[in-house]
């Protein structure tokens, strides 16, 4: 980086080099606030500045990067890229002819008068690998994804929807498509990390959707499933019973004499699929008794029972082992 690139991060954030975290986020917060894009549409200069005022905070929020800003100046990025040039080569370092030295250490040793060892400062000791800095070429943003997890309601899933979120010190709209899924995923376009050598460059933001569990419906694919409880007389006489589905309630024929675990379905009420059309939902059948009976209940019941002609164990009577 040459001189004339150097950027002094305090008179950015328009603050002095002995604040604390706590002000250079409130100077970060009241600056991004004035230049973001969505506040100024249309206008580069406040683009620009938002980026350079985004790209300060990056680097004095972050303790490890700002203690080598403050000690190394316009060199703190080289300082974290230990690395020796090849033999013969003569790199141009602001007027540096950096091929004479073996490593970048002893060139800020002797550059900050520091010759010799010093334990504290060795290249195994302050080396950090950034995802997707080490050998990215300049425009690569290979290795700066982000991933996060997103959890919608069933209904958001369904219907699409718009979030609001929080990226870093950064707020983003992303709008989720109808007919998301359960480990589906969500790119989001350079909203992922910065490159800690290439401030322009940044990666993706991945976004893994999970979904709430809903008390009714559950998935199975492409399909849903739910349990539809049902009364004793509903399952021996049959019965046209409201269902609800993610479009509202349909009313659904239960036929007479079903039995309790018996799976109905309801053709294109399911879930979207990837590639148009709907799924099925699947309507489990359980048959309810009444956990209290009125007397005329009580009543009937006991007649059912003693005027039957079906005796659902009666092929029981030979089981042996």
């Amino acid at each position: 980086m040459a001189a004339t690139d150097y950027k002094d991060y305090y008179a950015v954030l328009g603050v002095s080099k002995s604040v604390d975290a706590d002000e250079i986020k409130k100077a970060y917060r009241k600056l991004a606030r004035k230049y973001h894009p969505d506040m100024n549409p249309g206008d580069r200069q406040a683009e620009n500045q938002f980026k350079q005022v985004s790209e300060a905070y990056e680097v004095l929020s972050d303790p490890d990067k700002r203690r080598k800003y403050d000690q190394f100046g316009q060199y703190w990025k080289q300082a974290d890229q230990p690395r020796s040039p090849s033999p013969g080569s003569n790199v141009d370092f602001d007027g540096v002819e950096f091929g004479r030295y073996a490593s970048f250490d002893e060139f800020i040793n002797e550059l900050l008068g520091r010759m010799g060892s010093d334990p504290g400062f060795s290249s195994s000791n302050r080396y950090r690998t950034s995802p997707g800095a080490a050998g990215a070429p300049p425009g690569s943003t290979a290795g700066l994804d982000s991933q996060a997890i997103l959890t919608l309601t069933m209904a958001e899933a369904f219907n699409g929807v718009q979030k609001r979120l929080s990226v870093g010190q950064e707020v983003i709209d992303v709008r989720i498509p109808a007919g998301a899924k359960p480990k589906s995923r969500v790119r989001v376009r350079g909203k992922g990390s910065y490159s800690p050598h290439y401030t322009t460059q940044r990666g993706d933001l991945y976004l893994t959707i999970e979904i709430a569990p809903h008390s009714f419906f559950q998935f199975d694919g492409d399909n849903l499933v739910c349990e539809l409880p049902i009364s004793p007389d509903e399952a021996v006489l049959g019965a046209a019973i409201a269902v609800p589905t993610p479009d509202g309630l349909v009313t659904m024929n239960i036929p007479a004499g079903i039995r309790s675990g018996q799976s109905l379905r309801l053709r294109g009420k399911g879930w979207t699929k990837s590639k148009g059309g709907r799924g099925d939902q699947m309507v489990r059948v359980v048959i309810t008794p009444p956990k209290e009976l009125s007397e005329i209940e009580r009543e009937y019941y006991e007649k059912i029972r003693d005027n039957r002609t079906d005796h659902p164990r009666s092929h029981l009577k030979d089981v042996r082992l």
